[in-house]
């Protein structure tokens, strides 16, 4: 007895229509593509005294706007090889060398929470057409890449344009945790949440000018220079309150 084996068969045999071959074919190569595209290798592990934070959301306190307001600081996003992206000026994002001084906090973002389609019906989240829309990226460096040659054409702006927008796309172009409404609010919430100390000297460098200015403000002027420090402090959440949540042509997401 001869046994011949099915997939042998198939591919011989002459009154298997060429067209049903054919998408059989397609079908096979889609999938070992959509298998190959998706695969993620190991990264490296977090090296802080080089500053690498492979795939990390970083943070740093500014010069004296941080002073003033501790919450409000630089943030950046990290490609693979640890190696971090900001938006700190008009029409350029900074690679590999991170503005305004070495990363505070990180936040270990995981690549399986992204969504990389290789096509229209391979979203492996719930927002597909809004994601295709938005635009989307098969790996991670991708979206990074494509983001930053967004904000090569947009202007910085503290109030309405800055590095927490360009994060924010980023992740929107992850579509990240399955969410396309990451924004400058949701950006902050996530760095104060989930986010680590790099050191103790971080956290001395990011607390110690505001404690600084508190108690020369106290002992120069008094309450009153309290209840300033805090208006100033609830009129910029206010703005990017209203302006992501109200106005949201106003700030750049």
């Amino acid at each position: 007895m001869v046994t011949v084996h099915h997939q042998e068969l198939h591919r011989s045999d002459p009154c298997v229509p060429i067209m049903d071959r054919k998408q059989g074919y397609d079908i096979e190569l889609m999938s070992s593509t959509s298998k190959v595209e998706h695969e993620l290798w190991p990264l490296d592990g977090i090296d802080s005294k080089n500053s690498k934070f492979p795939c990390c959301l970083v943070w740093t306190p500014l010069p004296v706007v941080s002073w003033l307001a501790p919450f409000i600081g630089h943030v950046g996003i990290c490609r693979e090889d640890g190696a971090a992206l900001d938006f700190s000026v008009s029409n350029f994002v900074n690679v590999d060398g991170f503005a305004f001084g070495a990363a505070a906090r990180y936040v270990q973002l995981d690549r399986e929470k992204c969504c990389f389609p290789p096509n229209m019906s391979g979203h492996t989240c719930n927002r597909g057409y809004q994601h295709s829309e938005y635009g989307t990226a098969i790996t991670w460096d991708d979206a990074l890449r494509s983001s930053s040659q967004n904000f090569e054409h947009k202007s910085y702006n503290l109030f309405t344009c800055n590095s927490h927008s360009f994060v924010a796309n980023c992740l929107n172009r992850l579509c990240y945790d399955g969410s396309m409404d990451w924004n400058m609010i949701t950006v902050v919430a996530l760095v104060i949440i989930k986010g680590r100390w790099v050191n103790n000297m971080s956290i001395i460098r990011s607390f110690l000018p505001s404690a600084v200015v508190l108690c020369l403000g106290l002992v120069s002027v008094g309450w009153p220079f309290l209840v300033g420090l805090f208006s100033f402090s609830m009129l910029l959440m206010g703005w990017f309150l209203l302006g992501t949540y109200c106005f949201k042509t106003i700030l750049e997401k």
